[in-house]
């Protein structure tokens, strides 16, 4: 594919939010599932329409908490301990639900755990060095610098998710530690070849892993992480997805467009700007995808959310989760709880019927655009 003029360019001198003291290991990026949200076919299994929201996981309105939380956390109780209409929508757990609402269910609702892969761990850490490289000036952003940045990003991955050592367990250590070694070799192989198709020399971003969420007018909050956000000088807004495995096939292109036209939504709704350019940075391929959306764009995704909303809550009040199997169901870790597959997912809790808008959603501001 060929890649699009750059339309929009990087603000001079504009660091935003992105200090140098910010963690930068962008641990929403990890997908446990080795899925990702509507599956947009990147050979490693990571890159779809989802990169990874702050939020996710803690979309259930009653409250927040990851797998591995307390039992009522785990299986989406709110107050009454029912299943809980979500007060959110991100647009991980959007694809979730549009790929299989079974395992939307199993990630909101039951939070079952999921264990770290490769590939998905792979994308966190590119994503952690991308972001950490234009804290040094725009003439020290070269590859090799970013690729020295590599051992120190993964260590300081490793501290703040312990249960990446399981990543590399079912090998002995002599095996583990030579996967190890060509993990790491990998992810700088996809650093350096981030700069055949961008010069971050040129570019000095308004934004960088910026969170943003915003309310609409019918309660719904949607939210998500923008891995970059260029301004130019004439104020237009272009904003930037890493993706660190393949181009999608067409078939699957719209899934990776979802994701970003729900982010281009958001900013729309926060700011009153539609972005000028959506881009696309398929690291595993070396392709640059763009597209220049248009309000009705964003007004047509805004419909679709709010038609997976109210799916979502029909779910959430009957019970009823269907699977929808497909190829992606070989990178699930649900299987064995899978009706599909022969088995019996945990008991349903009772529905907690909330008022549409509801969990908080009459209070408080419309939206927020910072750093997560």
């Amino acid at each position: 594919m060929e890649s699009s003029a750059a339309g929009v360019a990087g603000t001079e001198g504009g660091g935003g939010a992105a200090g140098g003291e910010r963690g930068g290991t962008a641990q929403d990026r990890i997908d446990p599932a080795g899925v990702d949200a509507v599956g947009t076919g990147g050979a490693d299994g990571a890159d779809g329409a989802g990169g990874g929201e702050a939020a996710d996981g803690a979309e259930g309105a009653g409250g927040s908490g990851a797998a591995g939380a307390g039992p009522a956390a785990r299986h989406g109780a709110g107050r009454g301990g029912g299943a809980a209409w979500p007060a959110s929508l991100s647009p991980s757990r959007a694809g979730d639900f549009m790929q299989c609402p079974l395992l939307y269910r199993f990630r909101v609702i039951d939070r079952l755990p999921e264990k770290p892969s490769r590939a998905a761990t792979r994308g966190t850490l590119v994503h952690a060095v991308l972001e950490r490289l234009f804290d040094a000036p725009a003439a020290q952003r070269t590859a090799p610098r970013a690729k020295s940045l590599v051992p120190g990003q993964w260590e300081r991955l490793r501290q703040a998710r312990p249960e990446l050592a399981e990543l590399f367990s079912d090998e002995g250590e002599e095996e583990a530690g030579a996967s190890l070694s060509r993990w790491l070799a990998e992810a700088e192989e996809l650093v350096e070849r981030w700069f055949t198709l961008e010069d971050p020399t040129r570019l000095e971003p308004a934004e960088r892993e910026l969170f943003v969420e915003t309310r609409l007018d019918s309660g719904l909050r949607l939210r998500g992480i923008i891995d970059r956000v260029d301004v130019a000088p004439t104020g237009e807004v272009r904003i930037v997805d890493y993706k660190t495995g393949k181009a999608p096939r067409p078939e699957y292109a719209q899934g990776a467009l979802f994701q970003m036209n729900f982010y281009a939504l958001v900013v729309w709704r926060l700011k009153g700007v539609v972005p000028r350019r959506l881009q696309l940075v398929y690291l595993g391929s070396g392709d640059v995808v763009t597209h220049d959306p248009v309000q009705s764009d964003l007004e047509a995704v805004e419909r679709k959310l709010h038609a997976l909303w109210e799916a979502i809550r029909l779910a959430t009040e009957t019970g009823d989760w269907r699977p929808r199997p497909s190829k992606l169901c070989g990178w699930c870790d649900h299987r064995a709880v899978c009706p599909e597959f022969g088995g019996t997912p945990p008991p349903y809790p009772l529905p907690l019927a909330l008022p549409l808008g509801a969990a908080g959603s009459g209070e408080g501001p419309q939206g927020r655009m910072g750093p997560h």
